[in-house]
């Protein structure tokens, strides 16, 4: 399959014309300028060609303010340094949109020297892949003008050399980690190099510099290492900015869904109800400070509509039974003892330990196994409907631990982790129902795999996604992205750890399960982020019917709160407010403290003074008593077996907000 890109996209275009037009008034002759690398201690010298820039601040701040005004964005005060961002939601093609914007930077200004950098190995592999897929189609748009791509290899460091005598366009990719430290190999001096620091020859070259998830590099390292390219300007994409620089053009989540760019988001929410007959503790996380450590807790409370499961904050010496409004399973045994930052978990006072991650209580097996058997239901369905479409359907899995999925037995062979198990019982199950037989016509155990990076003894482990060990994991997975969208492909599901979480995508992901034990630090735009692109047919022909373009996400979480959390990141991410649509975040309002409404101070002296010489005396009679007990017991309510709700709704981005749809709910 050949994917077929669109070179008409009005907001795509807009997008590359906001960025060329920051430099309004360069010259085309003046894009570049010749350079040598010489010292006194070197017998020759070396030239090469880098970018120059002709104009001054001035115009520049002055194009700037018309690209902001034409976007309708804020105009900015003054110039914020050479850095310009871009905000594009996930899905729309955001890395087409840099790769293209660098020709027409070329074709207008003659600019030649380009650095793209990223925040790991995945999104590099992305990079690369997209480079590769896009060459061609660039090449017909450009005449053909000579291009050279290349990754940075600490072990081919002489290639830099190249990147800076060669007369054509250069784009170089390269992970920030490779260049943020002083013992970085590309920072010290180099024999290959004639003894030069391999950094110098990116330095002279004055490249222009790309940054892909900047929200991942404002770190001050981070920050001096990108600084230290020398660039003539950065440009930063991403659809999660923390810092907005200059900003030049703006596609928010809700202006992309208005426009159809990404698919529709429906929710599969599976849930416990009447599950607070146990004492339930989920750790979520630990924190400390200069003064104190802290947990965030998942416990089930007390309120006015009856208990509910949320979310508190607890420190050493708190009693989860007051936390909880005096819940009576939490009475004895669940005062926290210690908190344990460094190996994260914390210590109850009944003698358990709670790891971050860990859950007592609850019915999270149950859950997660209903989660997976809903996936795979869903993908039968989707598979059947656009299979004679010639539409491959794919299923994404994020978990935790990647022992649930595959592990090792005492002896260290492999074994099949519960996740793995669950799924194939599933699947056979489901399979052969009459509807869905022959709908995938591949054996159980070539249908579904697990992307997990191995250490040096070739076994799996649970990694961050950013490390050496990570680079064949990425590749597996990334480089077949025309080979999983075939439908005589039998992969349709992913299990992933950590590899799919940032830098992939795929358009036919049509299902996101969460398989969380714990509540994921990862956001839900983030999540989401690996289905939205629109899907691809068997041509490598984008699918613009929104019937067919719905992402459904199988979450561990009610479908208000997943709606409620992903509103308000992408109000915080964004600066998008549902009413208006669009708020200046640096804007703040004052909000003044009433006094008046704490218990007087002079009051609480006095009763702690008398309380302890304070008596009362209760007389009650013993058979009213019994009959109002009795009375009380028969007026209370039912007490229901723990029983899983799922309920699919889908999710629609008003003007209020994201409102929900529920479209079908059972229990198990």
């Amino acid at each position: 399959m050949k994917l077929h890109f669109d070179p008409n996209q009005p907001y795509q275009l807009d997008a590359i014309a906001s960025v060329v037009g920051v430099f309004e008034g360069q010259p085309l002759n003046h894009g570049d300028f010749s350079f040598s690398l010489h010292h006194a201690h070197y017998y020759h010298s070396e030239g090469g060609v880098g970018n120059a820039l002709a104009i001054g601040e001035e115009q520049i701040l002055k194009n700037l303010r018309a690209v902001q005004e034409k976007n309708e964005l804020p105009a900015s005060d003054a110039l914020d340094g050479m850095h310009f961002s871009v905000d594009m939601e996930t899905g729309t093609g955001k890395t087409y949109v840099y790769l293209r914007t660098i020709y027409g930077l070329h074709k207008n200004y003659g600019f030649k020297k380009f650095v793209i950098v990223v925040p790991s190995i995945a999104i590099r592999e992305g990079v690369l892949k997209n480079l590769e897929i896009t060459f061609a189609h660039f090449q017909n748009l450009y005449d053909k003008v000579p291009v050279n791509f290349e990754v940075y290899d600490s072990k081919r460091v002489s290639s830099l050399r190249n990147f800076a005598l060669g007369n054509t366009v250069q784009i170089l990719v390269i992970n920030i980690d490779s260049f943020a430290k002083d013992e970085n190999i590309i920072n010290k001096p180099n024999d290959k190099l004639t003894g030069k620091r391999p950094m110098e020859f990116i330095r002279a070259t004055r490249p222009i510099v790309i940054v892909d998830e900047p929200q991942n590099m404002e770190t001050d390292i981070r920050k001096k290492a990108v600084e230290g390219l020398d660039p003539l300007c950065t440009l930063r994409y991403s659809a999660t900015h923390i810092r907005r620089y200059n900003m030049v053009y703006s596609l928010d989540p809700v202006r992309a869904y208005d426009l159809g760019l990404v698919k529709q988001i429906e929710v599969d929410s599976i849930v416990t109800e009447n599950d607070f007959n146990e004492a339930f503790v989920s750790l979520e996380k630990v924190n400390a400070t200069k003064t104190r450590t802290s947990a965030k807790i998942r416990i089930d409370v007390n309120a006015k509509e009856g208990a509910l499961r949320k979310s508190v904050t607890a420190r050493v010496g708190d009693d989860l039974y007051k936390l909880s409004g005096k819940r009576e399973i939490y009475k004895d045994g669940y005062i926290i003892n210690g908190i344990d930052v460094s190996e994260g978990f914390v210590e109850l006072s009944n003698g358990e330990r709670v790891f971050v991650g860990d859950t007592l209580g609850g019915l999270t097996d149950a859950v997660m196994k209903i989660q997976i058997r809903k996936t795979v239901e869903e993908h039968f369905l989707k598979e059947k409907r656009l299979k004679e479409k010639g539409i491959k359907v794919l299923s994404l899995f994020f978990i935790d631990r990647v022992a649930n999925y595959r592990g090792y037995d005492a002896d260290g062979h492999p074994v099949k982790g519960k996740f793995f198990q669950w799924f194939e019982d599933a699947f056979k199950e489901i399979s052969k129902k009459p509807d869905f037989r022959g709908v995938i016509p591949f054996p159980v155990d070539e249908i579904h795999n697990g992307y997990f990076s191995q250490d040096n003894k070739g076994k799996w482990k649970d990694t961050k996604g950013n490390t050496q060990v990570d680079d064949d994991t990425f590749k597996l997975i990334m480089k077949d992205k025309e080979r999983l969208l075939d439908i005589g492909e039998p992969l349709r599901f992913i299990f992933s750890h950590s590899a799919l979480r940032e830098g992939w995508d795929n358009p036919n992901v049509f299902q996101i399960c969460t398989l969380n034990e714990t509540r994921s630090e990862l956001k839900k735009r983030q999540e989401i982020g690996r289905g939205l692109r629109l899907a691809v047919n068997q041509e490598g022909n984008r699918i613009q019917d929104t019937h067919i373009n719905r992402l459904t996400v199988v979450a561990n979480e009610s479908y208000e709160e997943f709606a409620r959390q992903l509103q308000s990141e992408i109000e915080e991410d964004c600066g998008v407010s549902f009413q208006g649509r669009i708020k200046n975040k640096r804007k703040r309002e004052w909000a003044r403290y009433k006094k008046g409404f704490e218990l007087d101070g002079k009051f609480k002296a006095i009763w702690d003074r008398i309380k302890h010489e304070t008596t009362y005396r209760v007389e009650y009679d013993t058979q009213e008593l019994i009959r109002k007990a009795a009375r009380a017991v028969r007026e209370m309510p039912v007490i229901r077996r723990a029983v899983i709700k799922t309920t699919k709704t889908a999710l629609e981005f008003g003007d209020v907000g994201i409102v929900a749809d529920i479209q079908a709910s059972s229990i198990s």
